[in-house]
């Protein structure tokens, strides 16, 4: 696949006060990578929505537990991987929110955003927490 390099990390404690980091984790991103408004959007929602389902879902809003950020770049990909300690969860049985049943539920659209708006979307859940990669094609 390439040389990989990464640019950035950002570890957040697991209070919803800190998604508002997202923006500037994201923003530095912007100024090493040339994303168009529609990319840093598309990043913005899917990032914002993988950290808050990390800190609410995964670390269950303890504080002392982290969520962890990590870019990378490789050639013609942008890589976002989100990392918490919770105790995992199986993506498959995640109910969709375009069911009628789910439609006016607050919560439950975070995955379909991300799978909706990045081209690549993998979760990965072991004993120490769940991971959800995030990729965005830089060639489209």
């Amino acid at each position: 696949m390439g040389s990989r390099q990464t640019v950035f990390r950002l570890t957040l404690s697991s209070n919803a006060k800190q998604i508002g980091r997202v923006e500037t984790f994201l923003n530095k991103v912007k100024r090493n990578v040339h994303l168009d408004e529609i990319q840093f959007h598309k990043l913005m929602v899917s990032l914002t929505e993988a950290v808050n389902n990390a800190i609410i879902h995964g670390n269950k809003s303890n504080v002392h537990k982290k969520v962890s950020i990590k870019c990378d770049i490789t050639p013609g990909w942008l890589v976002l991987q989100v990392s918490d300690e919770g105790r995992g969860f199986k993506p498959d049985k995640v109910s969709s929110p375009l069911k009628k049943k789910n439609l006016l539920l607050e919560s439950g659209r975070g995955i379909f955003l991300m799978k909706t708006l990045m081209d690549k979307v993998e979760f990965t859940t072991g004993r120490t927490g769940s991971q959800v990669q995030l990729r965005l094609d830089l060639n489209k």
